[in-house]
């Protein structure tokens, strides 16, 4: 499986981004695919996750709201009302779930195994 996080850059604050994530070479049995991100200095964090089979979405952070565009293969991410503490790279990761498990997707580094390269988010005035 290959991700390709894109959409990144530099925003002011209370501004808005949309980051996109193209996954490629998966199967089609269900995954859950999510978005990290990691500050300067500090551990990589959950952010949202989504899963393929039913679309339910874990969203961490009432500002951002994860979405998937099935017929693109591709999982975005909204950042809304950006402050300068969301600067981060900002990954998104791929894991195969079961099928139909009714458990909401993760939001933690280890239940995924396919990462991609991540994409810098700078919020500044």
């Amino acid at each position: 499986v290959q991700l390709q996080a894109s959409g990144g850059g530099l925003a002011q604050p209370g501004g808005s981004l949309r980051l996109s994530c193209a996954a490629s070479g998966f199967t089609l049995e269900p995954n859950a695919v999510a978005w990290f991100r990691q500050a300067p200095g500090k551990e990589r964090e959950g952010v949202s996750c989504i899963k393929s089979e039913d679309g339910g979405a874990v969203n961490t952070n009432s500002r951002f709201t994860i979405s998937s565009d099935n017929a693109k293969d591709t999982v975005y991410l909204q950042l809304n009302s950006l402050k300068p503490e969301d600067t981060a790279v900002y990954y998104c990761a791929f894991a195969y779930v079961a099928y139909l498990d009714p458990s909401p997707c993760g939001t933690e580094a280890y239940q995924y195994d396919y990462w991609g390269r991540g994409t810098l988010v700078t919020v500044s005035s």
